[in-house]
């Protein structure tokens, strides 16, 4: 049987009539989260722009006076320029889909985008009620200081395509090419040639060194990054073009916001430093390098944190894991630990000062440097011992270093055969020593006849030297006993050293050494009657004085 042409065109209509009618109605229909997404982006494609129809995709209910077709327009901008790209194929093709978090008739579409979301309402999916109301308010914040606007006079420029790109959108990306061009210059320019120069002419060139020069740059770059990233959703570019050029823009500005606090520590370092500088204690300028360092530590971590955040990753299962390994960490590292505290509470407590004089159990020496583990100790034998700081913070520390004055202790001997008169203006002299010596404690020393040994009479010389350093203590020392030195030689008074005499009683034509004693004891008596009296008399004039 033959079949006219005219027959089979008309057949051939009629069926491409019915399939356009039937792809309309699957590009308008809302009986699933997959089709009433289809709807919207559908409709709003360049090859198939029917924003009429995409303007379905919202409940008549939720608009509330506002214009569906501006709303679904708006919509599509958010997602573009936000870099979202739809996985159609992950879309639900079922009316009853039920949230399995929620137990509700909801589809989020983007887990980091809550508040886009879709809902059934009546048997149909439509954009929610709550995303219909945030839609300005997400276009704001996309397109901020009325950028929305170039959405509108830009795409006038041309819509010829080359290399996949319309032509307004290449003159676009050379325009912002240029302008980041002039903007890093500009700020260069008032780095370099305004603020730097007038810092050095005010007599601050020291401030233009160490802290304009080194964040110059890191700002001037994080400025130009923040304008590429600002004005990159107005070029509209292809979805996943531009979702790789967001994240390669939240990838790489965070990058030099972290060099900028990274030199700014350098910075506020130096403030540190000077107001170390004005302390007393040493302690301070050790403190200033090991808060540097741990503050550039905690830049590095939230700098590197804040990337990953940027790029999408759930930072809570970073920073969960990151407890989990660091509580691994602390188990196996708790010397480290320990010693750390210990650093902390010698920073707190400041039991000691670089240059001072410790003792601490076997440690004796001078400290050279606290760091962040241990402390450098120089002893006496000039090695260089190390001491972990858990260690010290366990151990009692006594610190000559923090001594106002330093005692000193000796037992001048003299020989018995110094005249008891001679002693005691020997005595006395030494005590005029103590006291015109710039470097010794005037209110407080004792300086008397104390013993009376085997081969010498003891005097007991009990001062303290008011000096800063074991150096000037032992340069004080020798001016002291240089001058007693000195005073026993001009009274006569000879030095004892150990030694033994023998005596001879029967060696002929030699008076025995034995004293002779009155015969009769009442005149020993009044012999020792008369000189308790003379010695009483003599103590209490003494007192009276």
């Amino acid at each position: 049987m033959r079949i006219s042409a005219l027959t089979l065109t008309c057949c051939w209509f009629v069926i491409g009539l019915a399939l356009g009618q039937n792809q309309a109605k699957r590009a308008t229909t809302n009986a699933s989260p997959y089709e009433t997404v289809n709807t919207l982006l559908f409709n709003l494609n360049d090859e198939n722009y029917k924003p009429e129809l995409a303007a379905k995709a919202f409940y008549s209910s939720y608009l509330e006076g506002r214009n569906a077709k501006n709303l679904s327009l708006k919509l599509k901008q958010v997602l573009d320029g936000k870099g979202l790209y739809v996985e159609m194929e992950d879309l639900p093709t079922t009316g009853n889909y039920i949230d399995s978090t929620s137990g509700k008739a909801i589809y989020v579409l983007f887990p980091r985008e809550p508040d886009l979301y879709l809902e059934k309402v009546n048997g149909n999916w439509y954009v929610s009620k709550k995303t219909t109301e945030l839609i300005p308010e997400l276009h704001k914040a996309v397109y901020p200081f009325g950028l929305d606007k170039l959405l509108q006079i830009l795409p006038k420029i041309g819509h010829n395509k080359y290399f996949g790109l319309y032509t307004w959108q290449i003159i676009t990306i050379l325009l912002l090419v240029f302008l980041s061009f002039i903007i890093h210059k500009m700020f260069t320019f008032i780095f370099e040639k305004v603020i730097i120069k007038y810092l050095t002419k005010f007599g601050f060139a020291n401030v233009a060194k160490n802290v304009v020069i080194p964040i110059a740059k890191p700002v001037s770059l994080l400025i130009v990054f923040l304008f590429l990233y600002t004005f990159l959703p107005v070029l509209q570019l292809p979805i996943k073009s531009n979702a790789f050029a967001l994240y390669a823009l939240k990838a790489i500005w965070p990058i030099f916001a972290i060099i900028f606090f990274y030199r700014l520590v350098d910075v506020l370092s130096l403030y540190f430093k000077k107001v170390a500088d004005k302390t007393e204690s040493n302690l301070d300028d050790q403190l200033v390098p090991l808060v540097r360092k741990v503050l550039k530590t905690f830049v590095i971590i939230v700098g590197v944190l804040f990337i990953f955040d940027n790029l999408g990753q759930d930072i809570t299962t970073i920073l969960a894991g990151l407890s989990i390994g660091g509580l691994a960490f602390a188990l196996a590292a708790q010397d480290t630990i320990k010693n750390f505290f210990g650093s902390v509470m010698i920073f707190v407590d400041k039991p000691f000062q670089v240059g001072d004089w410790i003792t601490s159990g076997e440690i004796d020496g001078t400290v050279e440097e606290v760091g962040f583990r241990s402390t450098r100790i120089r002893t006496f034998r000039n090695s260089v011992t190390y001491v972990p700081n858990g260690v010290i913070a366990d151990k009692t520390v006594d610190n000559h270093g923090l001594r106002t004055y330093r005692r000193y202790f000796s037992q001048i001997t003299i020989t018995y055969d110094t005249p008891p008169h001679i002693i005691e203006l020997f005595v006395e002299g030494l005590k005029e020593l103590v006291k015109n010596h710039p470097k010794t404690r005037k209110d407080y020393y004792e300086v008397h006849l104390n013993d009376m040994a085997a081969s010498s009479l003891n005097i007991m010389f009990y001062i303290f030297f008011k000096v800063p350093t074991w150096s000037d203590e032992l340069k004080a020392r020798q001016e002291i006993l240089l001058s007693i030195i000195t005073l026993a030689n001009s009274l006569g008074v000879n030095f004892a050293f150990p030694t033994q005499t023998l005596h001879m009683e029967t060696f002929p034509e030699k008076k025995g050494n034995s004293p002779i004693y009155p015969s009769e004891e009442e005149d020993m008596k009044k012999q020792l009657q008369a000189f308790v009296a003379a010695d009483k008399a003599k103590i209490t004039g003494v007192y009276k004085k």
